[in-house]
Protein backbone atom coordinates (compact mmCIF):
# COMPACT_ATOMS: atom_id res chain seq x y z
CA UNK A 1 0.00 0.00 0.00
CA UNK A 2 1.64 3.67 -0.87
CA UNK A 3 2.62 5.75 1.91
CA UNK A 4 1.31 8.82 2.54
CA UNK A 5 3.79 11.62 1.86
CA UNK A 6 5.56 12.11 5.56
CA UNK A 7 8.92 13.84 6.67
CA UNK A 8 11.35 11.92 8.77
CA UNK A 9 14.80 13.22 9.82
CA UNK A 10 16.87 10.49 10.50
CA UNK A 11 20.02 11.27 12.56
CA UNK A 12 23.32 9.21 13.55
CA UNK A 13 26.97 9.80 13.27
CA UNK A 14 27.66 6.41 12.04
CA UNK A 15 27.84 7.66 8.48
CA UNK A 16 27.37 3.66 6.88
CA UNK A 17 24.36 3.01 9.28
CA UNK A 18 22.78 6.20 8.28
CA UNK A 19 22.71 5.63 4.69
CA UNK A 20 21.54 1.98 5.14
CA UNK A 21 18.63 3.36 7.07
CA UNK A 22 18.16 6.22 4.63
CA UNK A 23 17.75 4.06 2.11
CA UNK A 24 15.11 1.64 3.70
CA UNK A 25 13.01 4.79 4.22
CA UNK A 26 13.09 5.99 0.97
CA UNK A 27 11.85 2.26 0.15
CA UNK A 28 8.91 2.50 1.74
CA UNK A 29 8.08 5.67 0.08
CA UNK A 30 9.07 8.46 2.73
CA UNK A 31 11.37 11.77 2.17
CA UNK A 32 14.15 11.23 4.44
CA UNK A 33 16.54 14.01 5.29
CA UNK A 34 19.53 13.20 7.27
CA UNK A 35 21.96 14.81 9.77
CA UNK A 36 25.61 13.71 10.88
CA UNK A 37 25.53 15.11 14.84
CA UNK A 38 22.85 16.34 17.02
CA UNK A 39 24.03 20.11 16.03
CA UNK A 40 23.08 20.12 12.68
CA UNK A 41 19.54 18.24 13.12
CA UNK A 42 19.07 20.83 15.68
CA UNK A 43 20.07 23.29 12.26
CA UNK A 44 17.36 21.44 10.12
CA UNK A 45 14.75 20.97 12.86
CA UNK A 46 14.70 25.13 13.14
CA UNK A 47 14.24 25.36 9.62
CA UNK A 48 12.50 22.36 8.38
CA UNK A 49 8.98 21.03 9.63
CA UNK A 50 9.16 17.14 10.20
CA UNK A 51 6.85 14.28 11.22
CA UNK A 52 9.06 11.83 12.75
CA UNK A 53 12.75 12.03 13.93
CA UNK A 54 14.68 9.09 14.27
CA UNK A 55 17.66 10.06 16.29
CA UNK A 56 20.89 8.11 18.11
CA UNK A 57 21.11 8.74 21.62
CA UNK A 58 25.21 8.92 21.70
CA UNK A 59 26.78 11.48 19.65
CA UNK A 60 30.16 13.72 19.82
CA UNK A 61 29.31 17.64 21.06
CA UNK A 62 25.94 17.37 21.25
CA UNK A 63 23.78 13.90 22.01
CA UNK A 64 20.55 12.50 21.44
CA UNK A 65 18.79 13.76 24.75
CA UNK A 66 19.84 17.39 23.70
CA UNK A 67 18.23 16.93 20.73
CA UNK A 68 14.90 15.00 21.98
CA UNK A 69 14.87 18.10 24.46
CA UNK A 70 14.75 20.32 21.52
CA UNK A 71 11.88 18.67 19.66
CA UNK A 72 10.03 18.05 23.25
CA UNK A 73 9.83 21.90 23.70
CA UNK A 74 9.83 23.79 19.84
CA UNK A 75 7.92 20.89 17.88
CA UNK A 76 5.06 19.55 20.02
CA UNK A 77 4.06 17.66 16.80
CA UNK A 78 6.65 15.66 15.91
CA UNK A 79 7.40 12.12 17.30
CA UNK A 80 10.92 10.97 18.35
CA UNK A 81 12.00 7.40 17.96
CA UNK A 82 15.28 6.80 20.09
CA UNK A 83 17.91 4.88 18.71
CA UNK A 84 21.14 3.55 20.89
CA UNK A 85 23.39 0.51 20.86
CA UNK A 86 23.77 0.97 24.73
CA UNK A 87 21.38 -0.67 26.94
CA UNK A 88 20.73 1.76 29.44
CA UNK A 89 17.16 1.43 31.42
CA UNK A 90 18.05 5.00 33.19
CA UNK A 91 18.87 6.78 29.91
CA UNK A 92 15.51 4.95 28.41
CA UNK A 93 13.46 6.09 31.37
CA UNK A 94 14.85 9.67 30.73
CA UNK A 95 14.10 9.19 26.90
CA UNK A 96 10.40 8.51 27.65
CA UNK A 97 10.34 11.08 30.15
CA UNK A 98 11.38 13.79 27.68
CA UNK A 99 8.63 12.16 25.32
CA UNK A 100 10.30 9.88 23.08
CA UNK A 101 7.89 7.30 21.74
CA UNK A 102 9.94 4.80 21.85
CA UNK A 103 13.60 3.32 22.29
CA UNK A 104 15.22 0.67 20.15
CA UNK A 105 17.97 -1.02 20.57
CA UNK A 106 20.46 -1.45 17.77
CA UNK A 107 20.76 -3.78 16.00
CA UNK A 108 17.18 -4.10 15.28
CA UNK A 109 14.90 -5.51 12.56
CA UNK A 110 13.84 -3.18 9.31
CA UNK A 111 10.41 -4.46 9.47
CA UNK A 112 10.19 -4.21 12.98
CA UNK A 113 11.31 -0.22 12.93
CA UNK A 114 9.24 0.21 9.58
CA UNK A 115 6.28 -1.35 11.60
CA UNK A 116 7.15 1.47 14.87
CA UNK A 117 7.22 4.10 12.49
CA UNK A 118 3.89 3.33 11.57
CA UNK A 119 2.30 3.35 14.84
CA UNK A 120 4.47 6.22 15.92
CA UNK A 121 2.87 8.27 12.99
CA UNK A 122 -0.58 6.83 13.72
CA UNK A 123 -0.30 8.66 17.00
CA UNK A 124 0.60 11.93 15.68
CA UNK A 125 -2.22 11.86 13.34
CA UNK A 126 -4.71 10.79 16.18
CA UNK A 127 -3.20 13.64 18.45
CA UNK A 128 -3.48 16.28 15.99
CA UNK A 129 -6.55 15.12 14.90
CA UNK A 130 -8.16 15.05 18.24
CA UNK A 131 -6.35 19.01 18.67
CA UNK A 132 -8.34 19.92 15.43
CA UNK A 133 -11.83 18.61 16.84
CA UNK A 134 -11.15 19.95 20.07
CA UNK A 135 -10.71 23.86 18.87
CA UNK A 136 -13.45 23.31 16.28
CA UNK A 137 -16.08 22.08 19.49
CA UNK A 138 -14.67 24.88 21.33
CA UNK A 139 -15.43 27.05 18.31
CA UNK A 140 -19.19 25.94 18.52
CA UNK A 141 -19.91 26.53 21.98
CA UNK A 142 -19.56 23.38 23.87
CA UNK A 143 -21.81 22.94 26.62
CA UNK A 144 -19.84 22.63 30.06
CA UNK A 145 -21.00 19.01 30.17
CA UNK A 146 -19.35 17.93 27.03
CA UNK A 147 -15.90 19.07 28.32
CA UNK A 148 -13.83 16.16 27.23
CA UNK A 149 -10.46 14.62 26.69
CA UNK A 150 -12.00 11.00 25.95
CA UNK A 151 -11.35 9.68 22.48
CA UNK A 152 -14.54 7.98 22.68
CA UNK A 153 -16.64 11.16 23.44
CA UNK A 154 -14.23 13.46 20.78
CA UNK A 155 -15.36 10.83 18.36
CA UNK A 156 -19.22 10.82 18.76
CA UNK A 157 -18.96 14.42 19.23
CA UNK A 158 -17.53 14.39 15.81
CA UNK A 159 -19.80 12.52 14.57
CA UNK A 160 -22.60 15.01 15.73
CA UNK A 161 -21.28 17.69 13.70
CA UNK A 162 -21.80 15.98 10.37
CA UNK A 163 -25.16 14.71 11.38
CA UNK A 164 -26.15 18.53 11.86
CA UNK A 165 -25.56 19.67 8.98
CA UNK A 166 -28.03 16.38 7.92
CA UNK A 167 -31.61 16.49 7.85
CA UNK A 168 -31.43 13.03 9.19
CA UNK A 169 -33.16 11.28 12.25
CA UNK A 170 -30.65 11.00 15.08
CA UNK A 171 -30.81 7.88 18.08
CA UNK A 172 -29.13 9.15 21.54
CA UNK A 173 -28.14 6.52 23.54
CA UNK A 174 -26.73 6.43 26.72
CA UNK A 175 -27.59 5.80 30.32
CA UNK A 176 -29.58 8.63 32.71
CA UNK A 177 -26.99 11.70 33.25
CA UNK A 178 -24.97 11.24 30.23
CA UNK A 179 -26.15 14.99 28.57
CA UNK A 180 -28.79 13.10 25.94
CA UNK A 181 -30.39 16.29 25.76
CA UNK A 182 -27.49 18.43 25.76
CA UNK A 183 -26.52 16.42 22.97
CA UNK A 184 -29.34 16.95 21.26
CA UNK A 185 -29.18 20.41 21.28
CA UNK A 186 -25.53 20.87 20.42
CA UNK A 187 -26.43 19.14 16.92
CA UNK A 188 -29.46 21.79 16.53
CA UNK A 189 -27.63 24.72 17.83
CA UNK A 190 -25.11 23.48 14.68
CA UNK A 191 -27.68 22.76 12.20
CA UNK A 192 -29.70 24.75 9.69
CA UNK A 193 -32.47 24.79 11.44
CA UNK A 194 -30.57 26.31 14.19
CA UNK A 195 -32.61 29.94 14.23
CA UNK A 196 -36.16 27.44 14.48
CA UNK A 197 -37.76 26.15 17.39
CA UNK A 198 -35.81 23.43 19.42
CA UNK A 199 -38.91 21.40 21.71
CA UNK A 200 -38.64 18.30 24.05
CA UNK A 201 -41.06 15.68 24.71
CA UNK A 202 -39.84 13.73 27.93
CA UNK A 203 -42.06 10.90 27.37
CA UNK A 204 -41.51 8.71 30.70
CA UNK A 205 -42.12 12.11 32.65
CA UNK A 206 -45.65 12.48 30.73
CA UNK A 207 -49.11 10.96 31.40
CA UNK A 208 -49.06 7.73 28.89
CA UNK A 209 -52.58 9.36 27.63
CA UNK A 210 -51.24 12.32 26.74
CA UNK A 211 -48.26 11.62 24.92
CA UNK A 212 -50.40 11.51 21.99
CA UNK A 213 -52.33 14.92 22.65
CA UNK A 214 -48.72 16.73 23.73
CA UNK A 215 -46.74 14.62 20.14
CA UNK A 216 -49.85 15.63 17.72
CA UNK A 217 -52.31 18.05 19.12
CA UNK A 218 -55.99 17.43 19.51
CA UNK A 219 -59.42 18.59 18.01
CA UNK A 220 -62.13 20.12 19.46
CA UNK A 221 -64.36 18.02 21.76
CA UNK A 222 -68.37 18.53 21.50
CA UNK A 223 -68.29 20.43 24.65
CA UNK A 224 -66.07 23.62 25.11
CA UNK A 225 -64.72 21.87 27.90
CA UNK A 226 -61.82 20.03 25.52
CA UNK A 227 -60.89 22.99 22.95
CA UNK A 228 -58.32 22.03 19.95
CA UNK A 229 -54.88 22.51 21.10
CA UNK A 230 -51.67 22.23 19.00
CA UNK A 231 -49.19 19.65 19.30
CA UNK A 232 -45.64 19.73 19.19
CA UNK A 233 -44.85 18.65 15.68
CA UNK A 234 -46.80 21.89 14.47
CA UNK A 235 -45.32 24.42 17.81
CA UNK A 236 -41.79 22.91 16.35
CA UNK A 237 -42.26 23.30 12.77
CA UNK A 238 -39.41 24.61 10.96
CA UNK A 239 -36.79 23.36 14.02
CA UNK A 240 -36.36 20.05 15.82
CA UNK A 241 -38.42 17.88 18.54
CA UNK A 242 -36.60 16.18 20.24
CA UNK A 243 -38.34 12.73 22.06
CA UNK A 244 -36.40 11.76 25.43
CA UNK A 245 -36.81 8.46 26.30
CA UNK A 246 -38.78 7.51 23.31
CA UNK A 247 -38.81 4.06 24.44
CA UNK A 248 -41.49 4.72 26.73
CA UNK A 249 -43.90 5.93 23.94
CA UNK A 250 -47.08 3.65 24.36
CA UNK A 251 -47.47 1.28 21.63
CA UNK A 252 -50.77 2.60 20.06
CA UNK A 253 -48.54 6.09 19.30
CA UNK A 254 -45.62 3.95 17.72
CA UNK A 255 -47.61 3.39 14.08
CA UNK A 256 -48.93 7.55 14.07
CA UNK A 257 -45.34 8.66 14.09
CA UNK A 258 -43.92 6.26 12.36
CA UNK A 259 -46.20 7.63 9.04
CA UNK A 260 -45.76 11.22 9.88
CA UNK A 261 -41.26 9.70 9.61
CA UNK A 262 -42.39 8.15 6.32
CA UNK A 263 -44.40 11.17 4.96
CA UNK A 264 -44.40 14.15 7.10
CA UNK A 265 -48.38 14.19 7.47
CA UNK A 266 -50.34 13.42 10.42
CA UNK A 267 -53.64 14.15 12.09
CA UNK A 268 -54.53 15.47 15.08
CA UNK A 269 -56.29 12.77 18.41
CA UNK A 270 -60.01 12.97 17.17
CA UNK A 271 -59.41 14.38 13.95
CA UNK A 272 -58.83 13.54 10.35
CA UNK A 273 -57.95 16.60 8.64
CA UNK A 274 -54.37 15.84 7.20
CA UNK A 275 -51.70 18.18 8.44
CA UNK A 276 -47.96 18.59 7.14
CA UNK A 277 -44.76 19.64 9.36
CA UNK A 278 -41.20 20.08 8.28
CA UNK A 279 -39.81 18.95 11.42
CA UNK A 280 -36.65 17.10 11.97
CA UNK A 281 -36.85 14.34 14.88
CA UNK A 282 -34.63 13.50 17.43
CA UNK A 283 -34.69 10.70 20.18
CA UNK A 284 -33.27 9.29 23.05
CA UNK A 285 -32.99 5.95 25.58
CA UNK A 286 -31.41 4.63 28.16
CA UNK A 287 -33.07 1.42 27.73
CA UNK A 288 -31.36 -0.71 24.77
CA UNK A 289 -34.13 -0.21 21.67
CA UNK A 290 -32.96 -3.78 20.39
CA UNK A 291 -34.09 -5.36 24.00
CA UNK A 292 -37.60 -3.98 23.63
CA UNK A 293 -38.18 -4.73 19.70
CA UNK A 294 -37.34 -8.69 20.64
CA UNK A 295 -39.66 -7.98 23.34
CA UNK A 296 -42.57 -6.71 21.07
CA UNK A 297 -42.63 -3.78 23.16
CA UNK A 298 -40.79 -1.44 20.46
CA UNK A 299 -41.55 -1.71 16.43
CA UNK A 300 -38.62 -2.38 14.30
CA UNK A 301 -39.69 -0.16 11.74
CA UNK A 302 -39.78 2.56 14.01
CA UNK A 303 -36.88 1.87 15.36
CA UNK A 304 -35.12 1.60 11.66
CA UNK A 305 -35.99 5.13 10.96
CA UNK A 306 -35.36 6.54 14.08
CA UNK A 307 -31.92 5.39 13.72
CA UNK A 308 -30.88 6.83 10.62
CA UNK A 309 -27.74 8.31 13.04
CA UNK A 310 -27.03 6.59 16.10
CA UNK A 311 -24.75 8.41 18.67
CA UNK A 312 -23.66 6.32 22.18
CA UNK A 313 -23.06 8.31 25.01
CA UNK A 314 -20.16 6.94 27.42
CA UNK A 315 -21.09 6.60 31.05
CA UNK A 316 -18.94 9.19 33.40
CA UNK A 317 -16.89 6.08 34.61
CA UNK A 318 -15.77 5.02 31.64
CA UNK A 319 -14.31 8.85 30.99
CA UNK A 320 -12.52 9.64 34.49
CA UNK A 321 -9.50 11.56 32.98
CA UNK A 322 -12.42 14.13 32.22
CA UNK A 323 -13.86 14.67 35.94
CA UNK A 324 -11.26 17.39 36.80
CA UNK A 325 -12.02 19.22 33.61
CA UNK A 326 -16.14 18.66 34.44
CA UNK A 327 -15.40 19.97 38.17
CA UNK A 328 -13.33 23.22 37.28
CA UNK A 329 -16.07 23.77 35.16
CA UNK A 330 -18.76 23.41 37.40
CA UNK A 331 -16.88 25.64 40.10
CA UNK A 332 -16.43 28.37 37.87
CA UNK A 333 -20.23 28.20 36.78
CA UNK A 334 -21.43 28.02 40.29
CA UNK A 335 -18.68 31.33 41.23
CA UNK A 336 -20.31 33.59 39.11
CA UNK A 337 -18.46 37.05 39.42
CA UNK A 338 -16.33 35.41 42.30
CA UNK A 339 -13.55 33.82 42.21
CA UNK A 340 -14.16 29.92 42.12
CA UNK A 341 -13.19 27.50 44.58
CA UNK A 342 -10.48 24.63 44.94
CA UNK A 343 -10.55 20.89 45.78
CA UNK A 344 -8.14 19.85 48.01
CA UNK A 345 -6.53 16.91 46.52
CA UNK A 346 -8.31 14.34 49.09
CA UNK A 347 -11.53 15.56 47.61
CA UNK A 348 -10.56 15.27 44.03
CA UNK A 349 -8.92 11.93 44.45
CA UNK A 350 -12.78 11.00 46.02
CA UNK A 351 -14.50 12.11 43.07
CA UNK A 352 -12.50 10.69 40.15
CA UNK A 353 -12.28 7.20 42.44
CA UNK A 354 -16.19 7.23 42.82
CA UNK A 355 -18.03 5.35 40.06
CA UNK A 356 -21.38 8.34 39.06
CA UNK A 357 -24.11 6.12 38.06
CA UNK A 358 -25.82 9.03 37.98
CA UNK A 359 -22.99 10.56 35.55
CA UNK A 360 -22.54 13.63 34.67
CA UNK A 361 -25.73 15.21 35.83
CA UNK A 362 -24.68 13.08 39.75
CA UNK A 363 -20.97 15.11 39.55
CA UNK A 364 -22.60 18.78 39.00
CA UNK A 365 -25.03 18.25 41.78
CA UNK A 366 -22.22 17.00 44.22
CA UNK A 367 -19.90 19.62 43.13
CA UNK A 368 -22.47 22.64 43.54
CA UNK A 369 -23.65 20.85 47.04
CA UNK A 370 -19.82 21.09 48.15
CA UNK A 371 -19.30 24.53 47.27
CA UNK A 372 -22.37 25.52 48.75
CA UNK A 373 -21.25 23.89 52.08
CA UNK A 374 -17.65 25.38 52.01
CA UNK A 375 -17.81 28.31 53.74
CA UNK A 376 -13.95 29.08 52.51
CA UNK A 377 -11.84 28.81 49.23
CA UNK A 378 -10.93 24.97 49.41
CA UNK A 379 -13.38 22.55 49.61
CA UNK A 380 -12.61 19.43 51.39
CA UNK A 381 -13.54 15.87 51.58
CA UNK A 382 -16.25 16.63 54.26
CA UNK A 383 -18.12 18.91 52.30
CA UNK A 384 -18.22 15.99 49.14
CA UNK A 385 -21.81 13.75 49.88
CA UNK A 386 -21.12 10.09 48.85
CA UNK A 387 -23.61 6.96 49.41
CA UNK A 388 -22.93 5.77 52.78
CA UNK A 389 -21.13 2.48 50.70
CA UNK A 390 -18.43 4.34 49.27
CA UNK A 391 -15.06 3.74 51.52
CA UNK A 392 -14.20 7.45 52.00
CA UNK A 393 -15.25 9.52 54.75
CA UNK A 394 -18.00 11.46 53.70
CA UNK A 395 -19.27 13.01 56.95
CA UNK A 396 -16.00 12.95 59.66
CA UNK A 397 -17.13 13.91 63.27
CA UNK A 398 -15.72 17.28 64.59
CA UNK A 399 -12.93 15.55 66.51
CA UNK A 400 -11.82 13.41 63.09
CA UNK A 401 -11.54 16.84 60.87
CA UNK A 402 -9.10 18.37 63.98
CA UNK A 403 -7.29 15.77 63.27
CA UNK A 404 -7.33 15.77 59.35
CA UNK A 405 -6.27 20.06 60.04
CA UNK A 406 -3.90 18.67 62.37
CA UNK A 407 -2.07 16.16 60.11
CA UNK A 408 1.24 17.06 58.56
CA UNK A 409 1.55 17.51 55.07
CA UNK A 410 2.20 15.33 53.00
CA UNK A 411 5.19 15.57 51.15
CA UNK A 412 4.65 15.60 47.31
CA UNK A 413 6.72 12.29 46.42
CA UNK A 414 4.27 11.05 49.49
CA UNK A 415 1.12 12.62 48.08
CA UNK A 416 1.90 11.35 44.64
CA UNK A 417 1.89 7.46 45.57
CA UNK A 418 -1.13 7.64 47.28
CA UNK A 419 -3.02 9.71 44.65
CA UNK A 420 -1.67 6.81 42.19
CA UNK A 421 -2.32 4.19 45.25
CA UNK A 422 -5.77 4.95 44.95
CA UNK A 423 -6.33 5.48 41.52
CA UNK A 424 -5.30 1.97 40.47
CA UNK A 425 -7.91 0.45 43.39
CA UNK A 426 -10.53 1.90 41.85
CA UNK A 427 -9.83 0.46 38.38
CA UNK A 428 -8.36 -2.68 39.78
CA UNK A 429 -5.07 -2.14 39.06
CA UNK A 430 -5.71 -1.38 35.29
CA UNK A 431 -2.66 -0.16 34.03
CA UNK A 432 -4.31 1.48 31.36
CA UNK A 433 -7.13 2.91 32.53
CA UNK A 434 -5.67 4.54 35.71
CA UNK A 435 -2.67 6.46 33.02
CA UNK A 436 -5.53 7.93 31.02
CA UNK A 437 -7.27 9.48 34.46
CA UNK A 438 -3.79 10.11 35.75
CA UNK A 439 -3.22 12.18 32.31
CA UNK A 440 0.37 10.26 31.21
CA UNK A 441 1.56 7.35 29.67
CA UNK A 442 1.68 3.72 30.67
CA UNK A 443 5.10 4.10 30.47
CA UNK A 444 5.61 6.62 32.73
CA UNK A 445 3.10 4.73 34.81
CA UNK A 446 4.90 1.82 35.03
CA UNK A 447 8.31 3.96 35.73
CA UNK A 448 6.57 5.50 38.75
CA UNK A 449 4.82 2.50 40.15
CA UNK A 450 8.51 1.21 40.03
CA UNK A 451 9.64 4.25 41.77
CA UNK A 452 7.31 4.49 44.70
CA UNK A 453 7.69 0.32 44.82
CA UNK A 454 3.57 0.08 44.36
CA UNK A 455 2.97 -3.73 43.19
CA UNK A 456 -0.84 -4.73 42.80
CA UNK A 457 -1.84 -6.86 45.78
CA UNK A 458 -1.44 -10.79 45.37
Amino acid sequence: MEKPATSILAVDDEETLLSTLSMILKQQGYYVDTAHNGRDAISMLHTLPFDLVLLDVMMPDVGGIEVLKYVSEQHLDTEVIMLTAVQDVKTAVECMRLGAYYYVNKPYLASDLIALIDRALERKRLVIQNKALRRQLAYRALPSSLITENPTLLGMLETALRAALTDSTVLIQGATGTGKEVVANFIHANSLRKDQPFLVLGCSSTPEEQIEWELFGRERGNSSSTPARQGLLEIAAGGTLFIDEISALPLQVQPKLLAFLQTGEFSRAGGKKRLKSDVRIFSSTSTSLETLVAEKRFRQDLFQKLDDISLQLPALRERKEDIPLLVDRFLLDHAGTKPPKKLEPAALEALISYDWPGNVRELENVVRRAAVLAEGEMIELHHVAFPKSFPFPVKPGRETTQKLRRAKPMSLARLEKEHMKSILKSVHWDQVRASKILGISTRKLAEKLKTHKLHKPR
